[in-house]
């Protein structure tokens, strides 16, 4: 699903209009399809009103446009204005002076009286409608505003549902980011096109169930726009799994070499191979320093396991990398870093490694660290590189603080990318997959039961894997990373998130991917 930005959003508004699409007919469409999805989703009797809590601008229109129609279908509504009603212009005015005809009551809120006596009625509503701001919004809501959102939320916890019209007010479109203060809302309806902040966190958590609603803007200007951002779908994944037909043979299936482990972190090459091996890759090699080696031995009954020189601190020591680089004929793809360890020669080890590998690789961990400051590396490898950072390690590739990178995740995870031609996984909640050409998508699966040690190490296995497979870099990483967070979510769902492990994820992978296969999702 194409995702806009919120300039993206503007200009095919106004690209619809230009095509001869008037304004007022965006509204109208944009307001009884959004009173469409409300009775679809509530049971919405006689009783108590609907309460529509309007601004001056558009998005006030917009609800004003619900109001009625859903008047029109027997139901009670009334609009709470922000404002008065000579502050109201455009096709917004338009439909104000349309409620009066319609015997919508329209009360203005001004003051603490007003506000009051609004309070009093949201808590009475059958359902409220969030239409104070939509996408205009560029600082932090204050005033009356401030109160009025607070109010819509006190009335959700007291039980009443809450639908936000665009975007939930108070929530800026782009970065998903709080502004002050921001509805909760039960369901978002938004116009057009999912704006991207809606699926970043925590717009996600202040949007709630997302429900898009087409206002009639022709797919030709769509797709005029080469719109950059998506959001992962399990209907386009699908078609990248695998097949697996009566003949196939393990050969079918690639070869990974998984270069991985040092001292106490053995477990994190045995994770990443058991997931490559849990998503399908046929054969998998693991290289290990050579004490270690009879560690994974024990640890891994069908990968190979091939001992590498070490490290007087056990760890992978940059002449491994003249075997490894033997290790990979015959393989199809090479996953690298979990449990490496940071010692000098181990980073040299993946200087070595990235520049000279002749198979896709996947670049995780302590092999992300060892590029810290050495970033030149990345324009000399002669194959495509996926490279996973957590926002730390992102933070590390350019020498800023993770608060600074999860301020922007988008326009980071783009620009690095883009800069560094590579195929970048920030991860995180939502995970971002950033391609060389500029496109991002945005992962809707995951929770924070996964907030533990080895999830990363898990999907390292699973994105070499599919590479293994013969899926192309892109293709691997978010059929990766939509995978690793669904097994997740299923987990979580039958036992809870604490306690949650990465084997556990590991170990529900081959059904989530027969399931995700078979539509099931």
């Amino acid at each position: 699903m194409k995702l806009a930005r919120v300039e993206e959003m503007q200009r095919l508004d106004e690209a619809a209009i230009r095509h001869g699409i008037p304004a007022q007919v965006l509204m109208e469409n944009a307001g009884r399809g959004a009173a469409e999805r409300i009775l679809e989703r509530f049971p919405i009797r006689g009783g108590r009103p609907v309460a529509v809590v309007a601004g001056k601008g558009n998005n006030g229109g917009d609800g004003m446009v619900v109001a009625r129609t859903l008047r029109q279908r027997g139901i009670a509504a009334e609009v709470w204005l922000l404002g008065t009603r000579h502050e109201v212009r455009g096709e917004a005015k338009i439909n104000l002076d349309l409620l009066e005809g319609a015997q919508v009551a329209v009360h203005e809120v001004l003051g603490e009286g007003e506000l009051g006596r609004m309070r009093e009625q949201l808590l009475q509503a059958s359902l409220i409608v969030d239409a104070i701001f939509g996408t205009g919004l560029k600082q932090e809501v204050s005033g009356l505003y401030r109160q009025a959102i607070e109010a819509i939320n006190a009335a959700g916890t007291a039980g009443r549902p809450v639908v936000a019209l665009d975007l939930p007010s108070g929530l800026e479109g782009n970065r998903g980011r709080i502004l002050g203060n921001a509805v909760r809302a039960t369901l978002t309806v938004t116009f057009g096109l999912p704006k991207i902040g809606l699926v970043l966190d925590p717009g996600a958590a202040c949007a709630g169930i997302l429900e898009v609603v087409d206002i009639g803007i022709p797919p030709a200007l769509v797709e005029e726009q080469g719109l950059k951002h998506a959001l992962l779908e399990p209907a386009a994944l699908r078609a990248l799994i695998p097949a697996r037909p009566p003949e196939a043979h393990k050969g079918d299936y690639g070869h990974l070499l998984v270069l991985a482990g040092s001292v106490g972190k053995t477990g994190a090459a045995a994770m990443a191979a058991q997931a490559a091996l849990r998503v399908g890759s046929g054969l998998v090699t693991v290289g290990v320093p050579e004490s270690l080696n009879p560690i994974l031995e024990v640890k891994l009954t069908e990968a190979m396991t091939e001992p590498l020189p070490e490290t007087d601190g056990q760890s992978l020591a940059v002449e491994a990398w003249n075997v490894a680089a033997r290790l990979c004929a015959g393989k199809s793809a090479l996953a690298l870093g979990p449990g490496l360890g940071q010692h000098l020669e181990t980073a040299a080890f993946v200087h070595r490694a990235i520049r000279e590998a002749p198979v896709p690789l996947v670049v995780d961990a302590d092999g992300v660290k060892a590029l810290a400051r050495h970033l030149g590396v990345l324009k000399e490898a002669r194959v495509p590189v996926v490279l996973t950072p957590h926002p730390g390690e992102m933070g590390r590739l350019l020498g800023a603080r993770s608060e600074e990178i999860q301020a922007d995740r988008v326009r980071v995870a783009r620009e690095f990318a883009v800069d560094q031609q590579v195929y970048l996984v920030l991860k995180g909640a939502r995970t971002l997959v950033a391609d060389p050409a500029g496109e991002v998508f945005v992962n809707p699966t995951g929770n924070p039961g996964m907030a533990s040690g080895g999830m990363g190490d898990v999907l390292t296995g699973m994105i070499g894997g599919f590479l293994a497979q013969g899926l192309l870099p892109l293709e691997a990483a978010k059929l990766g990373v939509y995978l690793h967070g669904w097994a997740a979510d299923r987990v979580a769902a039958r036992r809870g998130m604490a306690g949650l492990l990465a084997t556990d994820v590991i170990d529900e992978l081959p059904a989530a991917l027969r399931d995700l296969g078979a539509g099931e999702r």
